[in-house]
This record gives structure tokens, C-alpha cells and sequence, in this order.
């Protein structure tokens, strides 16, 4: 060998779109590629991002291999660097264009630390002894840090997980995948965007269903657009007052991978009084009667891909005409920080159909979602408000014995106070 190290410099084209975007699938792949070539992994670092994008670097004892992926050109960049005689970057370069299923490649080879360039240097250290060499060897461990990232133009969350992807389909709307973090259980990613963490999903759901129940004298039809995953659902069920619930959710395989997966959140899914009607909300509640629901909620993901309809006037306007004379809307509408325009927007129409003071929005904080804080939307077709009906000891009890982590009756109440900013961007005095 005439050099330290060998260095290749690798770019792949027409690899297959969704190998290249599933960090799971690269990070196994790197792996596979170091260790067919001869390396020793000490660990790895790989970050997907949303909406597309793997990046990520192994490091072995004998230097590093790194890669980012382009999904939406179908291409990857290459780095390969190795030290020593043992290892055969080649290999690793074929295994890796086999992998990605890339139509062509192009590469340059460098040598690095060339023997006749390397001035001879006086050092006093103790040279370490082959057996010593072997003992480190022998001691190496591979160390996994694999991430899922959720970000916009100027904001990002990034999750660590197991490096499995427990659950991945595209259907006809959107790529569902469910991953193993470490901070928050299983997560349920819709298009790249968390949408339900099992560590703090209570918070979401218990803040979307208790309120608008506890503010109604007494609801017993109720419509859930969207939450497929069945958390909603199951807060809902707790209480007696219910009889029943109409769910319509446009995904089939939302439902299917909660249900698998996400257990503890869609247990309530097969109860009796719920009704599953898999179809779009916006027709749904096209061709719904008059005056059918005590309670409407939206609970659906950002108004991008299949949600996007839930979030325009017509819409609410169908919404506002099923409900009863003293029905209550409660949707998510975004986060004030992450997603204001939206956030404004959706308050602006809101006004526009239930009337200004009958329009609250509440708060809730949810580690899980990009900036922490979200935010519900209260509309009272008739004179409802948030307060009228709350009674202290009813509420207090119901929550001992249903042992709710989040939502209380001094919760729901506090909820209803903004940050200055907040009501500003709201229009509220």
C-alpha cells in the first residue's frame, strides 16, 4: 500500500425513491456495506427529514463512511474513507448501488497520506502492541443514533428512534409510518408530521374531547372527523351521557396501523356505540341532515394532502348546519407559533360562520408537536360557552376515577386565558 488511507467519493442516480427516503432502510444498508468490506462500526448517526432526505455517517475504527440522499432526484451522495490494507471500499460502493437499485453511478478515487509525502517524525510514545490492537478491537461496540425529524422553513423537531420502522404504507393520500423513539413511545408519522406520540398523546385527546363534553348540558350525538388512531374516541367513551359516535376517517390504514400498533390509543375503536364510516369528511358531512350532532370535532391533521378541505369555510358552513341549536365545533387549529398563518386564518373564518362571541380558543402543551404549544378552537352555534355547565365536583370525580393525566376542571377553565400575544393574533380584547 502506498498511501494511509483510500478515499472514494461516490454519486448514485435513478436509485428507487422510497429505499433512499427510508432512514431505516439507508442506515441498515451502510451498515451492511461497511461490514461486507471489511470495517469495524463503532457507531452510527442518521437524520431523516421532513418532507424527504436521509442523512447520516457511520464511523468505524478505520475512519467513516457518510451519505445524503436526494429522494426527490433520486440520487446519494457517497463518502467512503477507509485506513489500512484489510478493507476494500469497492465492495462497500457495489453493495450500496445494489441496495438504492441505482440505475448508474459515478465515482473518483483519492489517495490519502501518500507514503512519499509523509516526513519521518520522532515520537516518544510507547507504541501500542498488537495485543493491546486486538483487545481494542475485540472491545468496539456499535452505538446506534438514528432520528426522525419533523420540520418547516424555519422551525425543526428531531426524535431519536430505534432505527426500525415498525410500520410503512403509501396509500392513496398519504405515507403512514410508525416509528420506536426513545423520549416518546411510538410516534405516527402522516406524510412525514407527527401526529400521535404514545407519552403524551393523553394530552391531545383528553383537551379534545373532555371540554367540549363538560361544556354541553348534555351530549349524546357525536361526529369525529379524522383520528383514525382512536384516541379521541376513547376519551370520548368514558362518559355515560355518550350514545353514540359517528367516525369518519378518509384513511383505512390509519385506523389498521393504530390499531396494531397504537393499542393502548385505539382500544375504544370497536365499542358499540362507535360508527366507522371510512370515506371523505367533506362529502360526509355534504350529505348529512340538519341538525343531527351535539358535538362536531375536527380532529384532523394540517390542512395539506387529505385534510386539507376540513379547513375552508364551506366546510364549517356544513359543519355549523348538522349541528343542533346548541351544538359545539371543537377543532385543532394549529400551533400560534409554529403555524400562525394558518392559526389566524382559521379563527378569521370561524368568526365568520358562529359569530364572534360565540368563538374561543383554548391551549394545551404537548411535548411532541414542533414548538410545544397547540391550540383547540371552541364555536357555539347557540349561546354555549366554555363555562356555563362546569360543575366542580362532577368534573373532579370523573377525573380520579378515569385517572386523566392532563385535563381538570382547573384545566379546562385556564385553558381558555392567553398569552397576550396569542389573543392579539386572534382579534380578542
Amino acid at each position: 500500500m502506498t498511501a494511509l488511507g483510500r478515499h472514494i467519493i461516490a454519486e448514485l442516480y435513478g436509485c428507487d425513491i422510497e429505499k433512499i427516503d427510508d432512514v431505516s432502510f439507508v442506515e441498515k444498508s451502510m451498515l451492511e456495506a461497511a461490514e461486507k468490506a471489511g470495517a469495524t462500526v463503532i457507531n452510527s448517526t442518521f437524520h431523516h427529514f421532513s418532507p424527504l432526505g436521509v442523512s447520516g455517517v457511520i464511523v468505524i475504527q478505520e475512519s467513516h463512511f457518510s451519505i445524503h440522499c436526494w429522494p426527490e432526484y433520486s440520487y446519494a451522495s457517497i463518502d467512503i474513507y477507509t485506513c489500512g490494507d484489510t478493507i476494500d471500499p469497492w465492495i462497500a460502493y457495489e453493495s450500496l448501488k445494489a441496495d438504492f437499485e441505482a440505475s448508474h453511478g459515478s465515482t473518483i478515487e483519492l489517495n490519502r497520506g501518500q507514503s512519499n509525502l509523509l516526513l519521518p517524525k520522532k515520537n516518544d510514545r510507547k507504541l501500542i502492541n498488537k495485543k493491546q490492537s486486538d483487545s481494542i478491537l475485540q472491545e468496539a461496540k456499535t452505538f446506534r443514533n438514528i432520528w426522525f425529524t419533523e420540520r418547516n422553513e424555519n422551525l425543526a423537531l428531531s426524535l431519536r428512534h430505534s432505527g426500525e420502522r415498525l410500520y410503512f404504507h403509501k396509500s392513496q393520500f398519504q405515507k403512514i409510518e410508525i416509528f420506536q423513539t426513545e423520549a416518546f413511545g411510538k410516534i405516527l408519522v402522516l406524510d412525514g408530521k407527527i401526529v400521535c406520540a404514545e407519552e403524551d398523546e393523553y394530552v391531545y385527546h383528553e383537551m379534545i374531547a373532555h371540554v367540549p363534553v363538560f361544556s354541553h348540558p348534555n351530549p349524546k350525538n357525536i361526529l369525529v372527523i379524522g383520528g383514525g388512531d382512536g384516541g379521541t374516541i376513547r376519551e370520548l367513551l368514558k362518559h355515560e351521557c355518550v350514545q353514540s359516535i359517528d367516525l369518519v376517517e378518509i384513511d383505512e390504514f390509519v385506523i389498521k396501523a393504530s390499531t396494531e400498533y397504537l393499542p393502548n390509543i385505539s382500544k375504544s375503536l370497536n365499542d358499540k356505540r362507535v360508527k366507522i364510516k371510512v370515506e371523505d369528511g367533506v362529502n360526509f358531512v355534504k350529505s348529512c341532515k340538519s341538525e343531527l350532532y351535539d358535538i362536531a370535532i375536527i380532529d384532523s391533521d394540517d390542512p395539506e394532502g387529505p385534510s386539507e378541505g376540513l379547513f375552508t369555510e364551506r366546510f364549517y358552513k356544513d359543519i355549523y348546519r348538522i349541528l343542533k341549536p346548541e351544538g359545539i365545533m371543537i377543532t385543532q387549529s394549529e400551533s400560534p407559533r409554529y403555524n400562525q398563518h394558518i392559526f389566524k386564518s382559521v379563527f378569521q373564518c370561524y368568526n365568520k360562520i358562529f359569530r364572534p362571541d360565540h368563538v374561543f380558543c383554548y391551549l394545551m402543551y404537548l411535548p411532541s408537536f414542533p414548538s410545544g404549544m397547540w391550540s383547540f378552537s371552541f364555536s357555539s352555534k347557540g349561546d354555549l360557552n366554555p363555562f356555563d355547565f362546569l360543575k366542580e365536583e362532577k368534573i373532579r370525580n370523573f377525573c380520579s376515577k378515569n385517572k386523566l393525566l392532563y385535563y381538570s376542571y382547573d384545566v379546562h377553565k385556564a385553558s381558555f386565558v392567553l398569552p397576550k400575544f396569542v389573543a392579539d393574533m386572534i382579534g380578542n380584547k
